[in-house]
Parts: structure tokens; sequence; C-alpha cells
């Protein structure tokens, strides 16, 4: 006597190597498998103006002046927790003590409030260090937060090397707040120019440029209860280093922006609307996605 269920397996096992070949494999009445209609064909970008010149001067290295030594820091081990994070602010105020522009810009007030963290610590405006490997060398980087006036927030990244630390990062803004993911660094920043919606950036170390970079740029909306829905992104350089725009709506129909690379290193565009239907800049209007009906059950087997 054969075991119940052998057929069934059999012909789930013939489906699976046969493909599209077997356009009716299963059916509802079975509960076998079900096909789920004609795929999309892949659309590639389409290249615009292709006859424009290429760039006679190149773009200068994004983060090419936050990479600073810091002075008069030592580091045992290379290792960054040896390191008091007031004192390594303190060597960059000293160092440059009138910055108010750049990454080491400052601030007067704030300036001077690093000065005296050590006989006005209660006063100290640099926040409580953290630490993460961010640039996956297994050893830990350490991560500092200034307070300025108007919410202003400046973060700096150090890293430990030949005996001392080097900054591979220097940003200033109106953060809201800053979160790690992974080897990521994100923060919020509070205004995108846009009521209703913010920036988030997420910053990643690049082993070329020796220094993090903000990689990935989105302009988040933010819902009444506080939520936060991205409305569009722009990634990285892909393989070829450049990138194009293009625009997504999220699933209530608003329209973002993005970036994705083209991997022929030119630029396209486009624009796609949500389930509501709602017209992108070209003008496009988008159904969204078709509704997947799930198959009914198999039918009870008789005993």
């Amino acid at each position: 006597m054969r075991p119940r269920g052998v057929h069934v397996a059999a012909a789930v096992a013939l489906c699976a190597l046969s493909g599209p070949v077997l356009a009716a494999c299963g059916s509802a009445g079975t509960g076998g498998l079900e096909s789920a209609g004609p795929t999309r064909p892949a659309v590639g970008p389409v290249r615009l103006w292709p006859d424009l010149p290429p760039a006679t001067n190149p773009p200068i290295d994004y983060g090419e002046s936050d990479i600073q030594r810091v002075p008069d820091i030592r580091v045992t081990g290379d290792d960054v927790r040896s390191a008091d994070a007031v004192e390594v602010v303190r060597a960059e105020v000293r160092a440059r003590p009138d910055a108010r522009t750049g990454p080491d810009g400052l601030y007067e007030e704030t300036a001077r409030a690093v000065a005296a963290c050590v006989s006005e610590p209660a006063a100290c405006p640099v926040m409580r260090p953290y630490y993460r490997d961010l640039t996956g060398d297994g050893r830990d980087e350490l991560i500092v937060g200034i307070r300025m006036p108007e919410q202003q927030v400046a973060v700096r990244v150090y890293r430990a090397e030949r005996g001392g630390l080097t900054r591979i990062m220097s940003t200033v803004d109106q953060v809201i707040s800053v979160e790690l993911a992974g080897r990521d660094l994100i923060m919020r920043v509070g205004s995108a120019g846009i009521p209703g919606y913010e920036y988030r950036t997420a910053w990643s170390w690049d082993e070329r440029q020796g220094s993090m970079l903000p990689t990935r740029d989105e302009i988040v909306r933010v819902g009444p209860s506080g939520g936060r829905t991205p409305a569009g992104r722009l990634p990285g350089p892909g393989p070829s280093g450049t990138t194009g725009s293009s625009s997504t709506a999220d699933p209530s129909g608003t329209t973002g922006s993005s970036s994705t690379a083209d991997p022929s290193g030119t630029t396209g565009s486009s624009s796609t609307a949500g389930p509501s239907g709602t017209t992108g800049p070209s003008g496009t209007t988008g159904a969204g996605p078709s509704p997947v009906t799930p198959p009914p059950p198999p039918p009870e087997e008789a005993p």
C-alpha cells in the first residue's frame, strides 16, 4: 500500500521543476500551485540628453576636509576607550579656537563652554560618548556629540590609529535623533524645507576616502501620530559612481524623490504614483500593486 500524499508531493516537485511549461499545474480545486499571472517586463533606465558633455572639472571628494588628526591625544593599544571624549574635543578647540564654520566650526559660546568643561562640568556641552565598530576593522570608533544653541548638534567620529586619533566624520545640524544600525550612523534632522517632512541621513565608512560619508539620504514624512514614512531615498553611488533621479510614491500615494545608479554611468528619470493614483512629475499615474488572492484551502480528504 502506497503511503498517502506521495502523489501530491511528486506533483508539487514536478511543477517546481517545470516552471512556466506547465501553465495549468495545480488548480484551486486541488490546492496545488496556482499561477500569479504573467511577469511584467523589466524596464531599464532611459538616458536623457545623451549629448551632454562630460564634466571638465572633477568634483571635490566629499569629506576630504573631515579627516583631521587630533593633536596632543594619545591612545593605548589603538583603543579609543582609552581616550577621554571631553579631552578630545578640548584638544580640537585649542588647536582651532576661532573656527566657526567647516568641520571644526562651533558657536563661540559653545567653544568657551568646551574649554571650561573641567572647571564647570555641569555646563559641559560634550555629551556621553558611544563606541561602535563603524569601519569594519574589528575595533570600535569613538562617537561624540556636542550640544549647541538652537538644537544644533555637532556629531564627530574618531578612529584610533598610529597611537593617536583621526577624526573621520564631522557634521553639524539641527539633529532630532542619532541611531546606530549595523555599521551605519543614522541622523534625523528636524527640517527638510517642506512642511511635514524631515531628513534622515545614513553615514557609512568609505575605505577609499578614509572617512564617513553620507551614503543614503531620505526625505521622510512625519505622520500625525509621530510615525515616519519614507517618502524617497537617495542611495549612494553604484558601481559606476554616478547617480540618476527618480520619483516613487509611498503607499499613501505621496510622491517623494530618490536616486539610483545607472549601470551605464548615465542618469535617468521616472515617476510612479502609488495606489491612490497620485500623479508624479512626469504625469504618469500608476494604479499600485494588484491585490494577491490567496488560493482556497484544499478539500478535505475522505477518511
